[in-house]
């Protein structure tokens, strides 16, 4: 890629980034902005505010040497400073004002775009510095996208729904045979520390969903009694289940022997073809003992996505190295629910498993640990303070493959997701696995 067209393509991943987050939060009113919806997310506005406050950290600060703006601001933006649940009662801008910080930080970063040498140093090679910060603002606009989902009220987003699956049947499961395959990246120019890096990686055999868990497959585990079964638990997960009186998938309802779901202000019946959503990591592994499967590992997931096995090499997606269209995955808050299982045949691994990327998060049933030779960069909050220290349990699963908010530019087949196992706000699923009787 030339210069110009990295400077170009940087733009363009900038300004898609900030048209959505005008879309989130022009949306709704003032009060809406500064309401926290749930003690789980932030006030809109502090994203928003939040958004360029970073952007001017990395950008204007340390890429372009420049004086900070505003900096009696910087502890009120500081994800570490304050949990979500305090946000509301600090002195944030108002969103008028957070509006026109933003927009004054992005006005100058465009400056700085024209004229800052690419290249030289690790924050500006391959415009590392602004595809971190493009990464960012969609990962928050994933967040607002969250809180617009917890939100009471009226609906305000509209997307048209995805097209039907094809009519192909399919397997139920895919085998991926026994061997090695490389596992992260060190070619990825706007990966992340912790997808770093690349390393070979040798699984035994195993079998995977060809897609993710559907709704209707989820219905019968509720109906089988899978929420009143301890066996199917693990013991954090039964204890989980009865303290927070877990029935159903988050947003579902009973009602007249029917289930029904709210979706961003609407009520409506739980498709059966969509992968299931909103479950924790405790459902998922609840769910798949009861099918007498796992949940795949990260690895098991990676080789599955990535690997070629004619070339033996690793794609950067499952469909290849092109980066994501539409005919690939369901991306991007193109839709605002996932689309029915089976979609997407161009975008399959070479192992034949659809919407790997896309639709929902899935949960795996790995810790979130450090790859081998791991090194924090370019700070170490991004994800080393979330690994658990040396011989203490973990507190983070992965997830993996994005969801149906998640941009292109912040998923590819190396990025990894974590999260705490209780939570299901966020737009995850997943898809069970199980050992070969062989292992081959």
């Amino acid at each position: 890629m030339s210069d110009e067209q990295l400077r170009e393509t940087i733009a363009a991943e900038l300004l898609a980034a900030r048209s959505r987050t005008r879309l989130l939060t022009d949306s709704v009113d003032d009060g809406e902005l500064t309401a926290q919806h749930s003690r789980l997310m932030s006030p809109l506005v502090w994203d928003l505010a939040h958004i360029g406050n970073q952007e001017e950290l990395w950008l204007l600060r340390n890429v372009g040497g420049r004086e900070p703006m505003h900096p009696e601001i910087d502890p009120l933006y500081d994800a570490f400073e304050h949990p979500r649940s305090a946000r509301p009662s600090l002195p944030l801008l108002p969103p008028a004002e957070a509006r026109d910080y933003a927009h004054q930080v992005r006005g100058r970063v465009f400056d700085l775009l024209a004229d800052v040498r690419l290249s030289g140093q690790p924050l500006l090679e391959a415009g590392f510095a602004f595809g971190l910060i493009a990464q960012h603002e969609q990962q928050h606009d994933e967040t607002m996208l969250i809180t617009h989902q917890l939100r009471a009220g009226a609906a305000v987003l509209s997307a048209p729904a995805p097209g039907p699956a094809p009519a192909d049947r399919l397997p139920a499961e895919v085998v991926i045979p026994a061997g090695p395959f490389t596992m992260g990246t060190d070619t990825e120019p706007w990966a992340l520390d912790n997808e770093r890096p690349a390393h070979l990686v040798d699984l035994p055999g195993f079998a995977i969903d060809t897609t993710p868990v559907s709704n209707a497959a989820y219905q019968r585990f509720i109906e089988d009694g899978g929420y009143q079964e301890p066996r199917w638990w693990s013991p954090a997960g039964w204890a989980h289940l009865m303290s927070a009186e877990l029935t159903a998938p988050l947003f579902w309802s009973r009602v007249d022997g029917q289930w029904l779901r709210r979706r961003f202000g609407h009520l409506e019946p739980v498709p059966a073809d969509e992968p299931v959503l909103h479950v924790t990591w405790y459902e998922a592994d609840a769910y798949a003992r009861w099918a007498g499967r796992r949940l795949p590992s990260e690895a098991e997931w990676e080789k599955a996505a990535r690997h070629d096995p004619v070339s033996g090499r690793s794609r950067r997606f499952p469909w290849g190295d092109a980066a994501p269209g539409p005919q690939h995955a369901n991306l991007g808050q193109r839709h605002l629910q996932p689309a029915p299982v089976g979609s997407y045949p161009e975008g399959a691994s070479p192992y034949g498993v659809r919407q790997l990327i896309g639709d929902v998060w899935e949960w795996t049933a790995s810790d979130f640990t450090p790859y081998p030779g791991f090194k924090a960069w370019p700070y170490r909050e991004y994800s080393e303070v979330f690994f658990a220290p040396p011989g203490e349990p973990a507190e983070y699963k992965v997830l993996r493959g994005g969801s149906f908010a998640v941009a292109p530019v912040a998923c590819r087949g190396t990025f990894r997701n974590w999260d705490y196992p209780v939570r299901r706000q966020i737009f995850a699923g997943f898809r069970t696995a199980r050992d070969l009787a062989d292992g081959s």
